[in-house]
């Protein structure tokens, strides 16, 4: 008779070489994305003082990668409509990045007035998405993106690149992995010196985004990406866990899960960045963000916009600590003996 073994959860972490992987992460870089692809779907117009203090807050709390505005077209995005305002008002924070997003050449133009030091370009992985999205085709969207990060790279700005729907597009279903690296290839080769990687509509899996990261870092090295994850169907620290075990340092996130694409149906908010930095500090990965200051951030612009956090960690701690240090201790779980 044959005995079947019993596999026990250490061995399967073993055979995957989790604890591994896990004991040699990185340190770990957040990059909110909260004043800008948190805001732009809101239908209640936040306004630019506001928009500004959520920054300020941001920065006070150990955020050191703030995207603070979008220069895209008012027609298009109302919420965004004062970009300019937002950035030659804003208090800047020594050794804080405040990078800026932008769809072409007239909206650099805009931008480039605003003493900004990084852009960010956004083609889409799919061919519905970018027709709903920049009303072209994929390899139209990216030579339009070519001429401005050259630009930008020549008058001395860091590029950022974005790529949306990566795991799957709202109107043409999945969305092939080879495609997405080739996307990739091509905006390292403008300049860009990062690449992030958007589950858009948040349908991904962890063994979707292995499959993608495979093809991925056939063309690039894990320090050239980023992980950007919307959290719809609840995947989103699953999935982030699944991109950390490659080797990736950087992650996008968006202040108490704000977040939605006007042009993405389906697609809810971001991966919470107070759910992001209290599961790190569980990893052990010291972010330097203090959590008590991130939470009074969450719960400042959702208080303005009338909702309820979709931060789960802000839910849980709400306003009961005072003392960063000790929420660190609770995402640790390590008991002390006596």
């Amino acid at each position: 008779m044959n005995v079947i073994k019993k596999t026990t959860w250490l061995e399967v972490i073993n055979k995957f070489h989790f604890i591994r992987r896990l004991s040699t992460l990185p340190d770990i870089r957040i990059y909110e994305v909260g004043p800008r692809d948190g805001l732009q779907n809101e239908s209640k117009f936040v306004p630019t003082d506001i928009k500004i203090e959520l920054i300020h807050k941001l920065a006070e709390a150990g955020i050191k990668n703030i995207e603070s505005a979008s220069f895209v077209s008012p027609k298009w995005v109302k919420q965004m409509s004062d970009g300019m305002d937002v950035m030659k008002k804003l208090k800047r924070t020594p050794g804080v990045n405040y990078p800026v997003l932008v769809p072409n050449l007239k909206g650099y133009e805009s931008a480039i007035k605003c003493n900004i030091d990084e852009i960010a370009i956004f083609p889409a992985g799919s061919e519905g998405f970018s027709q709903k999205n920049l009303n072209c085709s994929v390899e139209e969207g990216l030579k339009r993106f070519k001429q401005v990060a050259e630009q930008a790279l020549k008058d001395g700005l860091r590029v950022r690149g974005y790529i949306s729907c990566v795991v799957g597009c709202p109107y043409d279903g999945p969305v092939n992995p080879k495609g997405i690296a080739k996307i990739t290839e091509e905006l390292l080769m403008m300049g860009c010196y990062e690449v992030s990687l958007g589950d858009t509509i948040g349908v991904g899996t962890a063994g979707s985004v292995q499959r993608l990261l495979f093809e991925v870092l056939k063309v690039a090295k894990p320090k050239d990406l980023a992980l950007h994850f919307h959290d719809t169907y609840g995947q989103g620290l699953c999935n982030l866990l699944a991109g950390l075990e490659f080797g990736i340092k950087t992650v996008d996130s968006s202040i108490s899960g704000l977040g939605g694409c006007p042009y993405a149906r389906g697609a809810t908010g971001n991966l919470s960045t107070e759910d992001v930095v209290y599961f790190l500090y569980g990893l052990g990965v010291n972010t330097d963000i203090d959590l008590v200051k991130l939470n009074e951030a969450g719960r400042y612009i959702c208080n303005f916009l009338g909702k309820v956090t979709e931060s789960k960690v802000n839910r849980a701690l709400s306003d009961r600590f005072k003392n960063h240090n000790d929420i660190i201790k609770i995402a640790s779980c390590r008991a002390t003996g006596k």
